[in-house]
């Protein structure tokens, strides 16, 4: 099946900024040069600008046009790290239980997360990452596979989803979402608490310049979690 104009526009724009030839703040081709370019319409050359500027590689300025956006930095509050990385760096042993790597299909929220429709296969995996022994964090992600096609491949005892993410879709962009909840039956097994115990759930949406890669749930424990961070005001 031959790929969609607008597909062909987008590639074409990531193609010139992986490769550097547009560098951060160049501006893009108007969509009357796309459409004349590539042969379309004026709306298939806008669907293309429109998708990578939701996605964070482009912005627009309302009279000046679409440039090439710079990438854009974690907030102050929530810098993501490699969870492996900052067990070790508190001078404790870290270990991994891999529960499940699988190909499901995505249900509502989970396509609406990934930008999928409603019922595409994207690939599921769930870890408890430990401290000394001790779960700190369950670890549900799903991940786009056609941004990642070989995630089920890996093993993730020997390295961790976000540094395999990280090297072949590294991240532009993450949005996050804090909340206390109480673990379900199964959550409760896995990180070995009481049905009494209040967790700390961080929702997390990953992009790369392709688009979004992956959406993961992050449960903690509140007896072994806790949250912080370092502003500087000017």
């Amino acid at each position: 099946m031959a790929t969609p104009k607008f597909e062909e526009i987008k590639q074409y724009i990531l193609t010139q900024i992986e490769s550097g030839e547009w560098a951060e703040d160049s501006r893009v081709p108007s969509e009357n040069q796309l459409s004349e370019l590539f042969s379309c319409s004026r709306m298939t050359a806008r669907r293309a600008l429109t998708e990578l500027t939701e996605s964070g590689v482009l912005e627009r300025s309302q009279g000046l046009g679409t440039f090439v956006a710079g990438l854009k930095t974690q907030s102050s509050m929530m810098v993501i790290r490699n969870i492996a990385d900052e067990i070790k760096d508190r001078g404790h042993g870290y270990s991994v239980q891999q529960v499940l790597l699988t190909q499901t299909v995505a249900t509502g929220a989970i396509a609406i997360a990934l930008g999928l429709e409603e019922g595409s296969q994207v690939y599921q995996s769930v870890l408890v990452h430990c401290e000394q022994g001790t779960p700190l964090q369950l670890e549900e992600r799903f991940v786009n596979p056609r941004l990642v096609p070989e995630y089920l491949d890996q093993d993730f005892t020997k390295q961790t989803p976000h540094e395999y993410l990280s090297m072949v879709a590294p991240l532009t962009e993450a949005k996050h979402t804090i909340e206390a909840k109480m673990a379900d039956i199964a959550q409760l097994a896995l990180l070995e608490i009481a049905a009494v115990e209040p967790c700390l759930q961080i929702t997390r949406r990953t992009w790369s310049r392709q688009g979004v890669v992956s959406f993961a749930r992050l449960v903690h424990p509140g007896s072994r979690f806790r949250l912080g961070g370092h502003l500087t005001f000017s």
